[in-house]
């Protein structure tokens, strides 16, 4: 048990700052609350990591509670190697899509947009910290009462709406098939603790009721991930939604730590039966991220594919059931949350000087913005795997561990990795490198320090965990060990 509140401290502190946010007579008020808040949460999530035993498995900074004593529901949080880092890199993205929207201060409902991406980050930390499957499920469908407004309210296509109610019914249908997933488990482990993750995992369920379980929490985690065929919903976020919000959502894959802390241990047996089916399901989202990426010629939508791609490779490593695919999949889904996220950024950099993301808009940037133009590449290069990048550990330890367990499916996740490196490079070529548009201004403002600030640390990081990934990997060394013993 820890002696400090840390988690709970995660989790309110963000709720805390919306509600006064949302409190506050004027948008620059609203502003720098949310922007103190978010800085505290960095401080603390630190501090979180700070007070961790890496060296020793299983979950630490518990936290225990009564919650719902007539359902036996806990409110109970703690973290591991797994999920350890993800309370940083959770809190690095929400503090810099404050900085990157900075100016929604000056638009509609200032102070609610600030309190919302708050809540969003609270219930976020929520999902990472829940061990009591029922508060997880909870924070888990807290997310959609955020993302609806922020993508209806604040979207930069004309269809926002449409886009809004459509991500919100693809996440409650999730929902539903999440739910009877994990009451299903509560159901097969009656007693004083159904819901408890670390007491589930001791006593497996019965194989028959495996199947159900498995198949109800893929298709749940799966439209999160997202694996094809359940992606269609991102691609229409992308495009209708802020650019900011979208980072989170593509920066962040909540679906695939849902696969990692969820489905794959309650269902063990089951899980390794059908190892062939998680790895044709990647292999799909792979090459079919790659090719959809390929056709694209707006910036928002090829980085949305491309994400369905990069999250396939993922999958495809858990599907390994190794040590080295468990490791490899943490470090990718934290590498994405800077390189994805980062990207995602920089279109909304591009979104608000030319006021659109379309290849016709974007030929010759590099003249009006080299430093954007150098960053984009940058971070580009370490999303597709570049050595030297925070790419490049985890990418080796996914496409290794694939081809020894399913050689077929490694080789095609190699020339999915092939594909992805062609179709970035060439829209790379074509929107800063090639010749200006007919619609694109000669000059361009240069990045603002906030903008600059943003990509520097992204970079510092990319550059540390690329050149000292062991960093990253003796972190979920012992957990992800723990996690391929499990019964």
């Amino acid at each position: 048990m820890s002696s400090l509140p840390l988690l709970s401290g995660l989790i309110g502190l963000p709720v805390i700052g919306a509600l006064v946010a949302w409190l506050m007579p004027q948008g620059r008020a609203a502003r720098t609350v949310a922007l103190a808040a978010a800085g505290a949460e960095m401080a603390l999530a630190l501090l979180a990591v700070r007070a961790m035993d890496f060296a020793r498995p299983g979950f630490q900074l518990v936290e225990r509670h009564a919650w719902i004593p007539s359902l036996h529901a806990e409110y109970l949080v703690g973290v591991d190697g797994l999920s350890a880092l993800f309370l940083p890199a959770t809190a690095l993205l929400f503090l810099a899509t404050l900085l990157a929207g900075w100016n929604m201060a000056n638009r509609v409902m200032p102070n609610l947009y600030f309190a919302l991406l708050l809540l969003l980050e609270g219930v976020t930390m929520g999902i990472f910290s829940a061990l009591d499957t029922l508060l997880f499920f909870l924070f888990w469908e807290l997310t959609l009462i955020p993302l609806h407004f922020l993508i209806a309210l604040w979207g930069m296509g004309p269809n926002r709406r449409h886009a809004a109610v459509k991500y919100t019914l693809f996440m409650l249908a999730g929902g539903a098939a999440l739910l009877l997933g994990l009451l299903l488990v509560a159901q097969a482990h009656p007693g004083q603790h159904p819901f408890d993750l670390p007491r589930l995992l001791q006593v497996p369920m019965p194989r028959d009721l495996q199947w159900p379980v498995f198949f109800l929490l893929l298709v749940g985690f799966g439209i999160k991930v997202p694996i094809v065929p359940l992606h269609v919903w991102l691609p229409v976020v992308a495009m209708e939604g802020p650019v900011a919000v979208t980072a989170i959502m593509t920066g962040l894959k909540l679906g695939a730590y849902g696969l990692l802390r969820f489905l794959l241990p309650l269902t063990p047996q089951v899980s390794r039966e059908l190892h062939w089916l998680l790895a044709g399901l990647a292999v799909v989202s792979i090459i079919y991220g790659a090719l959809s990426a390929m056709a694209q010629t707006n910036l928002r939508r090829m980085l949305a594919f491309s994400s369905i791609g990069h999250v396939g490779l993922v999958v495809l490593g858990l599907a390994t059931f190794s040590i080295q695919g468990v490791q490899g999949a943490v470090s990718q889904l934290l590498n994405f949350s800077i390189t994805t996220g980062g990207l995602f950024l920089i279109a909304g950099f591009l979104h608000q000087r030319l006021g659109s993301t379309d290849l016709i808009h974007l030929g010759g940037l590099v003249k009006p913005l080299p430093l954007m133009a150098g960053f984009f590449l940058f971070l580009g290069l370490a999303g597709m795997g570049m050595p030297l990048t925070s790419g490049f550990p985890g990418e080796l330890l996914l496409l290794t561990s694939a081809l020894r367990s399913h050689a077929g499916a490694g080789l095609a996740a190699l020339g999915g990795v092939i594909l992805g490196a062609g179709y970035f490079l060439g829209f790379y070529r074509l929107a800063f490198l090639g010749p200006p548009g007919a619609a694109t201004p000669s000059t361009l403002p240069a990045l603002l320090p906030r903008e600059l600030a943003i990509l520097i640390t992204f970079g510092v990081l990319i550059l540390i965990f690329g050149l000292f990934p062991e960093l990253l990997f003796q972190v979920s060394r012992a957990a992800a060990g723990a996690w391929l013993m499990v019964p």
